[in-house]
């Protein structure tokens, strides 16, 4: 048995309980990899078809488990690859660990090939970033990067030289003046608010006459607390994306989304508050809140750095969000007066009779909000929804209503393409017993997708359930950046940037395996979705869309409003086709908003 570096630096990844490893092989990392081989026993290691799908999946299994995640890379190219997703996990408050080779100790500083400053480089995503330069130093470096990712939710990284991994190990360091003798053992967070805040925070929310919530993926523990501190302040609560599970949408008072993506009623509600109650999240988007000054506001967060940030709050409570909501409770008064929540439940109601209206306008060939629509109905609350980035997302936010037990997420801060199929690999991987479908565009799928599907057919047979779909909304387009040209820009589209061409992806799906299905016509889209959630095998699904169905927002500004129409005064390629959509959609359900 060798007993090298790398062979102690995964066993102390397996004193913190690391049992899965996303990565990519390289010669800058020959030491470790031959101690995975060795380790095999005590890892699952999830070969990627390149190293940026290794770090979407490391965040992806920290969204779906709560565990941290880890990725590997070699040297060089292999590290810089893993960069974005790295940020997308900074982004999204999750807890990531990432491994990397550099070049021989010996030879950094001479411009060697494949040599980067890697500390440099990682400086900004990383909250602690440090290599090894020597064995005695490898203990407690792999202790504060575990640490410290699992107790801040943040990303930290590893660098370790290829001649360092595979030098003697050195368990425990020599007894002098400058070694360090650290633990595997991990130091949670857990911030309490005082009674004297939380006194002030209930002041402010039983004075209030009408009042909102706004959650986030911090509430996502905390689904009975929220849904009883609703009950009791008879308010109303929306959702920022990445706590699109905190809520069912089967209650009268969830309004759903908020924001460019969210729903009318959401928007209502945040316009209409005298009380805000913000609860686990740091939605960026401020327009979408109430007025400056409007409403007098709560947060409660488990990070100080997260609080009065969007909105001016007079209140900041510092701890979990379950915990700091149930000791929160027994000061809130029940408002007897439910005139507010009969309010918000009407635009509720409206709103999805509104949904349901627009999803089933005719379109060319294929409505994409009745494929999102048609879905929702079939899907099992153990379910796991992966996002991508694209005007799919918009169809995700508003039309698939979530259940009880299901999970569901994406790249939210960093809102980056190509994250959709490996959050579904990642998300598969922890939970092989559940239904996941990942909803991804054309777009996407060409940057990366379609890669990631042979990730899937190498490992797809361990599954306890094969229940996994990659559904593919083929509209020819990078539609959501061709309608913010449109309505942020006032540019028309332009084809040269924008066209996404013709690929078959369901037959290619089925070259590798995968069970194909291709819609094309919207009466067959049910059907579909039938065969594709009954599969013993995974299905790669897709749809043909209308490119020129709009997303539009909630609420439509007049700069947006003015953007638009200036974009069709130059002569849109698409210009017939979205001033009819535009048309439908702006008039569909209009009797039920009056």
């Amino acid at each position: 048995m060798a007993n090298t570096v790398g062979d102690f630096i995964l066993s102390r990844l397996t004193d913190w309980g690391i049992k899965r490893i996303f990565g990519y092989p390289g010669d800058g990392i020959n030491g470790l990899m031959g101690a995975m081989d060795r380790a095999e026993d005590r890892f699952d290691y999830v070969r990627v078809r390149h190293e940026e799908m290794s770090a979407f999946m490391a965040g992806g299994h920290a969204k779906f488990t709560g565990e941290v995640g880890v990725c590997m890379a070699t040297s060089g190219p292999g590290a810089l690859h893993l960069l974005a997703g790295l940020y997308d996990a900074k982004g999204d408050h999750v807890p990531v660990v990432a491994i990397v080779g550099q070049q021989s100790a010996s030879s950094l500083g001479s411009d060697f090939q494949q040599e980067v400053a890697l500390q440099t480089v990682f400086a900004d995503v990383c909250s602690y970033c440090q290599m090894i330069t020597e064995p005695s130093q490898a203990r407690h470096v792999i202790d504060r990067a575990v640490r410290i990712a699992a107790a801040e939710r943040a990303v930290t990284c590893i660098i370790i030289p290829n001649d360092v991994q595979m030098m003697k190990a050195v368990p425990s360091p020599p007894r002098t003046h400058g070694s360090n003798y650290s633990s595997a053992s991990p130091a949670p967070q857990h911030p309490v608010p005082s009674e004297a805040e939380l006194h002030a925070a209930a002041e402010v929310l039983n004075a209030g006459k009408k009042v909102a919530l706004l959650v986030g993926a911090g509430a996502l523990s905390a689904t009975d607390e929220v849904i009883e501190v609703c009950e009791i302040l008879g308010a109303g609560a929306a959702k920022a994306l990445l706590g699109k599970a905190v809520l069912p949408d089967n209650l009268p008072f969830v309004t759903g989304s908020i924001g460019l993506l969210g729903t009318k009623a959401s928007w209502e509600l945040m316009s209409n508050c005298d009380t805000l109650l913000m609860v686990g999240t740091t939605f960026p988007y401020s327009e979408f809140l109430p007025k400056d000054g409007a409403a007098r506001a709560v947060q409660i967060d488990l990070d100080p750095r997260n609080v009065g940030l969007r909105y001016p709050t007079e209140v900041n409570l510092i701890g979990d969000s379950a915990e700091t909501l149930r000791r929160l409770m027994p000061l809130l008064n029940y408002k007897p007066d439910r005139s507010w929540r009969k309010t918000v439940e009407k635009n509720v109601s409206d709103w999805w009779i509104d949904v349901e209206e627009k999803a089933m306008e005719d379109a060319d060939p294929i409505n994409p909000q009745r494929v999102f629509s048609e879905l929702s109905p079939r899907l099992q609350s153990n379910t796991i929804l992966c996002g991508d980035s694209g005007s799919h997302t918009n169809w995700y936010a508003r039309n698939i209503r979530m259940q009880r037990g299901m999970m569901g997420s994406l790249s939210g801060k960093l809102a980056s393409m190509g994250s959709g199929v490996p959050y579904a690999i990642a998300a598969k991987m922890a939970h092989p017993d559940r239904p996941v479908i990942a909803m991804v565009g054309d777009g996407a799928m060409q940057m990366n997708g379609n890669a990631e599907l042979v990730t899937v057919m190498q490992y797809w047979r361990r599954w306890q359930n094969p229940s996994f779909i990659i559904m593919v909304l083929v509209n020819h387009d990078l539609n959501q950046v061709t309608w913010e040209q449109r309505a942020l820009a006032g540019d028309p589209k332009y084809p040269t940037a924008q066209d996404v061409i013709d690929f078959p992806y369901a037959e290619y799906g089925r070259l590798l395996g995968f069970k194909d299905i291709h819609v094309d016509d919207p009466n067959d889209i049910g059907r579909a979705w039938d065969e594709a959630l009954a599969a013993d095998r995974p299905v790669v699904i897709e749809f043909i869309t209308d490119p020129n169905v709009p997303p539009m927002p909630p609420h439509i500004t007049l700069d947006q409003a003015t953007s638009y129409l200036g974009a069709l005064s130059k002569v849109d390629p698409d210009q017939w086709g979205i001033i009819k959509q535009s048309t439908k959609q702006f008039f569909s359900g209009l009797n039920v908003r009056r």
